[in-house]
């Protein structure tokens, strides 16, 4: 298992793999259709992206929660 202090870490990861994976596979969809190329081109595309979304996730997600947190109220 995975010590609990790296769980910012993983949730990052795990998040922005699977976002960047989703939409570089809309995106490159839309561009290229279903070619030959295509998962040449969706894989090149997800890597570049999860590259960028990983760090950006990473930095982001604290300032989204607090933000979220602070729009939000309590039901009781």
């Amino acid at each position: 298992m995975i010590p609990k202090k790296f769980a910012p870490a993983l949730f990052s990861l795990i998040l922005s793999g699977l976002m960047s994976f989703l939409v570089s596979g809309i995106s490159t969809f839309r561009v290229s259709g279903l070619t030959s190329e295509f998962t040449g081109l969706w894989f090149g595309a997800w890597l570049a992206a999860w590259l960028v979304a990983f760090p950006l996730v990473f930095v982001l997600a604290p300032l989204v929660k607090k933000t979220v947190e602070w729009l939000t109220t309590s039901s009781d």
